[in-house]
């Protein structure tokens, strides 16, 4: 019988998908700062703590580096934490226990163990959180061999790709931009999992490649639809995976339009979106371009808190709009 399929948000998928971890596997469970009777930063688990209790749900004192290295240690000894930031950029006090641990005990022990752990993350500006509270830090554990790092961008693949994460042996990190919480999309009652390390094709297009992560996916989108009425069809190709990368999706998206655009929330400098071009720049794709790649990252500032500063060091639609066209129609 097929699954029925309802509109939930990407917090309620986040959740749903919590619940029935927790529920198929007793070793699964939750820690974070103000995750119980508070039900998150961003209240995304809710009413968990009454449903599971205080032993599955557990409010962990302020100390990121502190819940991180439980967190770590509990996965080692064959259990199965999620452990939420309040926000990712608190992931800085934690580096030690990332890092150095979770993504370096199987390999130093030789396979002996596994580190389970999934660390949910708390991404992006948007909200006036100002520079400490607004960070898009997927880059930094990118660069980490050990770690599977993933940036959802529906409440589909919210759901899916946690429960994904919950299965897989090694540590997964999940960074949730913070202005999806709210947004709606079908969702697929009881237990499915979603790919880590496949990208999917949001849009086919035949003119231009985007290839976008997290709420620059819907971004994007939203960029295509006008400029489709303009008589540029634009492929937008939503990453998912930061690490393990779906170089195959892309480099085969790239080989049939023949124009790239990265567009990432995160600073432009050594971003996603490098990794990505130089990616297509190694490839067979690079004899298929028929122009520079462009890269669309966010400014070499911190985060303001003024909320038309904080706008401008993003990329939006109409900066999208305008990359796309120039690079469209060779107007550089």
């Amino acid at each position: 019988m097929d699954q029925a399929v309802r509109e939930l948000s990407y917090a309620q998928a986040i959740q749903e998908a919590m619940a029935l971890a927790m529920e198929t596997d007793e070793r699964v469970f939750l820690m974070g700062e103000d995750i119980g009777v508070y039900g998150g930063a961003f209240q995304v688990t809710g009413d968990l703590v009454e449903r599971f209790g205080a032993d599955r749900v557990i409010d962990t004192p302020i100390s990121e580096l502190g819940g991180a290295g439980v967190a770590v240690g509990a996965a080692v000894t064959g259990l199965r934490p999620i452990f939420e930031f309040q926000f990712s950029d608190f992931a800085t006090l934690a580096m030690e226990q990332i890092v150095n641990q979770a993504a370096k005990m199987r390999y130093m022990l030789g396979g002996a163990v596994s580190v389970p752990v999934v660390m949910r993350f708390p991404a992006g500006s948007g909200t006036g959180a100002a520079a400490q509270h607004s960070q898009s830090l997927e880059a930094w554990l990118g660069h980490v061999p050990g770690l599977k790092v993933i940036q959802p961008a529906t409440p589909y693949d919210a759901k899916g790709m946690l429960l994904a994460a919950v299965a897989d042996p090694d540590p997964v990190m999940i960074f949730e931009h913070k202005l999806l919480y709210k947004t709606k999309g079908p969702v697929p009652e009881g237990y499915y999992t979603v790919p880590i390390g496949k990208a999917e094709i949001r849009r086919e297009g035949r003119d231009l490649t985007i290839v976008a992560t997290s709420i620059m996916v819907h971004k994007a989108l939203e960029a295509a639809k006008t400029l489709e009425a303009e008589g540029i069809d634009v492929e937008v190709v939503d990453l998912r995976t930061i690490r393990p990368m779906d170089k195959e999706t892309v480099i085969e998206s790239v080989k049939k339009t023949s124009r790239l655009l990265c567009v990432y929330e995160g600073v432009k400098t050594l971003g996603v979106g490098a990794e990505v071009s130089a990616m297509i720049a190694e490839s067979e794709a690079f004899d298929f371009l028929d122009a520079p790649i462009v890269r669309l990252g966010g400014a070499e500032t911190p985060i303001p808190y003024n909320p038309e500063l904080e706008k401008a060091t993003v990329p939006q639609v109409p900066d999208i709009l305008a990359a796309a066209r120039s690079l469209a129609t060779g107007s550089r």
